[in-house]
């Protein structure tokens, strides 16, 4: 059985924070330990990262900014998502090494290939079991921001780009994503997240 390391994706405005918290407290209430995590962020050296990363003081090129999020995210499965997975807790993430693969694989255009093969050594095989795709057209989502970063700011295109990255790259790994309609009402949205990752453990 695979380990329940469960990412929350999405373009911006999704929901995902809101949705892995409430799909986290459901876990708990079953008596099960769950460590949350953000992604980039979760430990002291990523929190620094994520500063460099979404805030509108610098502009990182593109291959500085994918391989920023990998360094970060090397350190939390390092740090913390490792360690809590075979400790037998649940890991629930906002956010994911998807993110990178879809935001600057396919929205920076530097190919999912190429960014997966990025991350690849750091993570050393922590990847997450489910990815619960939180779906929502992108006017949608970036209305719904109540803070925006340098990322965000890209606009709607941009995007249509990621959000396109992740539909693609579903469709190439079907048994690893979970399709849920964003735009439906959130204790729906978090009923049906909290089905279908149970029903895989």
């Amino acid at each position: 059985m695979s380990r329940p390391y469960v990412a929350f994706e999405g373009i911006e405005g999704a929901g995902k924070s809101t949705v892995a918290a409430r799909v986290g407290a459901l876990l708990e209430s079953e008596g099960r330990r769950v460590v949350h995590v953000r992604e980039p962020g979760g430990t002291a050296v990523g929190e620094a990262i994520r500063a460099i990363l979404l805030g509108r003081d610098l502009a990182p090129d593109a291959w500085t900014e994918a391989l920023l999020f990998a360094a970060a995210r090397a350190q939390l499965a390092a740090e913390v998502v490792r360690p809590a997975l075979e400790d037998g807790a649940w890991v629930l993430s906002d956010r994911s090494v998807y993110s990178s693969l879809a935001y600057q694989g396919a929205g920076r255009g530097l190919g999912v290939d190429a960014v997966r093969r990025v991350n690849e050594p750091g993570l050393r095989g922590v990847w997450p079991s489910i990815v619960v795709l939180l779906e929502v057209d992108p006017e949608t989502g970036l209305a719904r921001q109540d803070v925006g970063d340098r990322i965000g700011d890209e606009g709607v295109s941009f995007q249509r780009r990621v959000a396109d990255g992740f539909h693609a790259i579903a469709r190439s790994e079907p048994g690893r994503f979970v399709h849920i309609d964003a735009g439906a009402p959130l204790d729906a949205v978090v009923d049906t997240a909290y089905r279908r990752i149970r029903g895989r453990w």
